[in-house]
């Protein structure tokens, strides 16, 4: 199977304007997941194109029952309530850390390694999310460092 990339989602991951790190970090939490890549390609189209979740304030700010309800349709049945609390509290952790951290990584007060460390913090990434996630943003990561 060929990997999903930020690009096939339509995400350009320089772009801070439209969140380009968040939205493909949300495209990799939601594939990185023991479910097919199809599911999880189609929900994130569901939570960001369809019902505008393009911001980590704007998946904060989502209700818990609204998130269980979108995973469903998009046919992230099985784990939904566990997913939606997961993507709450990634919203909310991003919305208000995400730019202090990029900030500190590019004036190299923390390396790559430790933002990799911040990212695991959150439930719900694991070793595969971040995998994924890394394999199109340590590029720019690494880059916005010089």
């Amino acid at each position: 199977m060929i990997p999903v990339t930020a690009s096939d989602l339509g995400i350009e991951l320089s772009d801070t304007s439209s969140h380009g790190l968040y939205k493909w970090l949300l495209a990799s939490f939601l594939i990185g997941k023991r479910i097919r890549s199809t599911v999880a390609v189609e929900t994130y189209r569901s939570l960001v194109d369809r019902h505008g979740l393009d911001t980590p304030a704007k998946l904060a700010r989502c209700s818990h029952q609204q998130l269980v309800v979108w995973l469903g349709l998009a046919g992230y049945a099985r784990y939904d309530q566990s997913t939606a609390r997961r993507l709450h509290a990634l919203g909310a952790g991003l919305s208000s850390d995400l730019d202090a951290q990029l900030s500190v990584l590019r004036q190299g007060l923390i390396d790559l390694p430790t933002f990799e460390r911040w990212l695991l913090s959150f439930e719900g990434i694991g070793i595969k999310t971040l995998e994924i996630f890394m394999r199109e943003a340590a590029a720019l990561l690494d880059n916005e460092r010089l």
